[in-house]
């Protein structure tokens, strides 16, 4: 399978996480249930990990180990905060605040990684923020 098929994937499995999260956070902590669905993320990603005979040992101290390091903490950062904002309100307006990370790294893309930007992902990037604001301002 090739990166969109994988990214569709990731877009379907992704899509369930919200309002499975909404549920469980009615009468679980947000900070429990970002623990055990990220625990299950961590033993499945272990798995997959071995089962590809990869030595996770030989990237711990990898050139490119300290991205690695950061990405997590910018994830558990962003995941926190996006359970315990779907804990306090609702899905339709904190799923598409949190949606914009879409948007602002693919700027960043652009901008770090230089990336190619064209008019057509200026007028992309624009609808996204409509959107946004179209689905959050009440």
């Amino acid at each position: 399978m090739n990166y969109v098929g994988w990214a569709v994937v990731a877009l379907l499995a992704y899509t369930l996480v919200a309002p499975l999260m909404k549920v469980a956070t009615q009468s679980i902590p947000s900070e429990v249930a970002a623990f055990v669905s990220n625990l299950v993320l961590v033993a499945v990603a272990l798995v997959i990990a071995l089962r590809g005979n990869h030595h996770i040992t030989d990237y711990v101290t990898h050139p490119k180990s300290p991205y690695m390091y950061a990405a997590g903490a910018c994830l558990a950062v962003g995941i926190l905060a996006y359970y315990r904002a779907l804990s306090m309100g609702p899905i339709s307006i904190v799923t598409p605040v949190f949606g914009l990370f879409l948007v602002t790294s693919s700027v960043l893309g652009v901008v770090l990684l230089d990336e190619p930007f064209t008019a057509r992902k200026l007028v992309g990037v624009g609808f996204a923020i409509l959107a946004v604001y179209f689905t959050t301002v009440e």
